[in-house]
């Protein structure tokens, strides 16, 4: 119920702004230029509100222990074919982004935000379920990084940006199964094997050039009681809903360390934070002032390794996504180039187009390829850094390539937001800069 009033309260707000900067009021006290730049500021970028008002989270059952997936079977082949269960849970998703996200895209884009009851429709569809054990309410028997990255892959297809705002609780309760104690997952984990799924975020950007998410300006310092963040985190999705976040900082003398931070902490507080692409996801930034956090609050006892095993599993979330809408571009331009005609023949009789579409087709394989490889090695528990490195770096040149081919094989087509490909190129132009967000 937090979320829907803040917003409202946001919007009288802005409402009430409106009216006043157009009163004669304020003309005859010479407050209309203050005031109408007030109107303009707030308009643009937001207004800083107190965090979503979410659940109280406790304790459903006592764990003696946490509940951790079993690594998956290695099966001494590196196989793409997927299982039974696994195409029958593409099947199923890549029909809902088909038939849900796509047609919303659009008008998220534009709204900076996802349809109503668009991301509660998502939810049932149980992404979360895979990767909670069974013995917290979930269905997961065994670590499952391939699945995630095909359901990634299949969401993105639709839409990237409301992908990314579909799979945001996932990066949570994943985080929460890999890494949380038994308190923490006693705490946390129940409400996300319920009905309604909350919002829930992992933010380790930050608006820094050549952000290193391993050196965080986010600081984090030990108090008698736990902990103090200061800080703020940038394009979080979905954060004007959110109800916990994972948050990266500095701990002091120990370096970067993850926190579980509720909305309802005193000192967060949310701005809206539009970007070039992602626009779907609701971006927004994640203000930490003086948030007073438990003891408990330290995901995964501050170990290095852990943090490490994070940024690179939503690196690899990210190439998942990137071959999505990459896949996206190709299946549009495809019959496109086929159907339009210049000279009396399809311009796909041309050289140069039907060589710019191979390249796409070719770097999507090479990158989904690296990708799968990166993903199967982490499921397993095997080494798997090489193959993440490899898989951002695809992504991130690759991915930013195929948008903007798909944007000039269009022509001006591709320049009008009457076809998708405009908005698939400002998506992809955001995989080389993010972190965090999604994890597989």
């Amino acid at each position: 119920m937090g979320a829907p009033r803040k917003r409202d309260a946001m919007g009288l707000g802005l409402s009430a702004l409106t009216r006043l900067a157009g009163s004669k009021v304020i003309e005859r006290a010479g407050l209309r230029k203050p005031v109408q730049n007030l109107v303009s500021a707030g308009t643009r970028n937001g207004f800083r509100v107190a965090g979503a008002a979410g659940r109280t989270f406790k304790s459903a059952q006592k764990l003696g222990k946490p509940a951790r997936l079993a690594p998956a079977e290695d099966t001494g082949l590196f196989d793409l074919t997927p299982s039974e269960d696994q195409q029958l849970i593409v099947e199923t998703v890549t029909e809902f982004a088909a038939e849900q996200l796509r047609p919303a895209a659009a008008d998220a884009d534009a709204k900076l935000q996802a349809p109503e009851g668009l991301l509660s429709r998502a939810a049932e569809l149980g992404i979360t379920l895979v990767g909670i054990p069974e013995e917290l309410g979930g269905v997961g028997t065994e670590r499952s990084v391939v699945t995630n990255a095909l359901v990634a892959e299949a969401l993105a297809h639709g839409d990237l940006g409301l992908a990314v705002a579909v799979l945001a609780p996932s990066a949570v309760s994943t985080a929460l199964v890999s890494y949380g104690d038994e308190q923490q997952q006693a705490d946390y984990l129940p409400a996300f094997v319920g009905e309604n799924v909350p919002a829930a975020a992992l933010a380790l950007q930050e608006r820094t050039a050549l952000f290193d998410p391993f050196k965080p300006a986010t600081k984090a310092r030990r108090t008698p009681k736990g902990y103090q963040l200061d800080g703020v985190k940038s394009l979080v999705p979905r954060a004007a809903d959110a109800e916990l976040f994972i948050v990266s900082a500095d701990l002091e003398g120990r370096g970067p360390a993850l926190f579980l931070v509720e909305s309802s902490n005193s000192g967060v507080t949310i701005e809206s934070e539009p970007a070039m692409g992602l626009r779907g996801a609701a971006t927004g930034k994640l203000h930490l002032e003086k948030v007073a956090l438990p003891a408990g609050a330290l995901l995964g006892g501050g170990k290095a390794e852990i943090f490490t095993e994070v940024v690179r599993l939503s690196r690899l979330g990210w190439a998942a996504l990137a071959a999505g809408t990459a896949k996206a571009v190709l299946d549009y331009v495809v019959p496109y180039v086929n159907e339009r005609k210049a000279f009396g023949e399809p311009v796909s009789h041309r050289q140069a187009v039907a060589f710019s579409v191979a390249d796409i087709a070719i770097e999507l394989e090479g990158l989904r390829l690296v990708t799968l490889r990166a993903a199967s090695r982490a499921e397993q528990g095997k080494p798997y850094a090489r193959e993440v490195a490899l898989a951002r770096k695809l992504a991130a040149d690759k991915g930013m390539q195929i948008g903007s081919a798909g944007v000039q094989l269009l022509g001006g087509h591709g320049f009008v937001k009457e076809h998708p490909v405009e908005r698939w190129y400002r998506d992809l132009r955001a995989i080389g800069v993010m972190e965090g967000a999604v994890l597989l």
